[in-house]
């Protein structure tokens, strides 16, 4: 387990898509951030979870906090 200490942490902000506007810490700069949504479901079993997958994309002409992430439209 990293020491908390020791990591890099700095405020982001998301640009576009479903999360818009959301601000979050990143540790070390990530390039990019997952961001899930539920989705309801009929008929799951065995404890199965349905979820929207969304990506940003850190731009890296920003250089200093907050870092910024775009959505990427041709996430899966």
């Amino acid at each position: 387990m990293e020491n908390s200490s020791t990591t890099n942490w700095e405020t982001a902000v998301l640009d576009g898509g479903p999360a818009h506007g959301v601000r979050t810490r990143v540790a070390d700069r990530p390039r990019l951030i997952q961001v899930t949504y539920p989705c309801p479901s009929d008929g799951v079993e065995d404890g199965a979870r349905v979820e929207a997958v969304y990506l940003y994309r850190r731009d890296h002409a920003v250089t200093t906090a907050p870092l910024r992430y775009g959505f990427d439209a041709a996430s899966p």
